[in-house]
């Protein structure tokens, strides 16, 4: 049963508000910069909630370390996990005035947090910052269309389409997850088994290493590509 973690602090919340109820110039016009300028770092421990399902979108995320899940609970208490969010990432867009998921931490976590109607004062006045966000708004459309159209595959595609996604976000060969089995499971639409029976199959393939439960190694880029395509 999932338990309400604490809210951040008046105080906490206070800090992220614009000085004087306007938003600081834009250094070097960049969206990101603007907000690591605006925004006040917050810790968030392990399994620990960032926000809640229709709760009010008051707040935009930026990843400083550690990694976020973003899920819904669905009917007789499934949780679907629709993404995953890394250092350098930035979430908590919502299109109305209320989040649609909730968001959590999955280990230790840095969080950026700043007044959405902040960055969207500054952006009515920069150009540069409107188009970055117009441009990271279309990036997470996308990438939703994407996640839906990977539920229609078959397993094996899926976990490989995975695989590849949270490579593509680290260099080198080697994968380290810092999500469960379980947090790969209900982000892909499988059950658990049907998860560490697929990453067992591409291992005795040759495709994959698995040294650890949360470490993976590609060795076949070639044939997981061809896997999920």
């Amino acid at each position: 049963m999932l338990t309400q973690a604490p809210r951040p602090t008046t105080e906490a919340r206070r800090a992220v508000s614009p000085a004087r109820g306007a938003p600081p110039a834009s250094h070097g016009n960049s969206l990101t910069d603007t907000i690591d300028l605006m925004g006040a770092p917050i810790s968030f421990g392990r399994n620990e909630e960032i926000y809640g399902e229709r709760e009010p979108a008051e707040y935009l995320y930026k990843v400083i370390s550690g990694t976020v899940r973003i899920y819904k609970i669905l009917s007789a208490g499934r949780r679907q996990i629709q993404a995953f969010h890394v250092a350098g990432d930035i979430f908590g867009f919502e299109c109305e005035h209320e989040h649609t998921f909730s968001a959590e931490a999955i280990n230790e976590a840095r969080i950026l947090v700043v007044k959405r109607s902040a960055v969207m004062a500054l952006a009515a006045l920069d150009n540069d910052v409107a188009r970055q966000l117009l441009a990271l708004t279309a990036r997470e459309l996308q990438r939703v269309q994407g996640h839906a159209m990977l539920l229609v595959k078959t397993a094996q595609e899926r976990v490989v389409s995975f695989l590849l996604e949270m490579a593509g976000r680290a260099p080198g060969d080697a994968v380290e997850l810092p999500m469960s089995r379980q947090d790969i499971a209900d982000y892909l639409g499988l059950t658990i088994e049907t998860v560490s029976r697929t990453l067992t199959g591409l291992e005795s393939a040759a495709a994959i290493a698995l040294p650890s439960s949360r470490r993976v190694v590609l060795r076949n880029h070639r044939a997981l590509s061809r896997l999920c395509s």
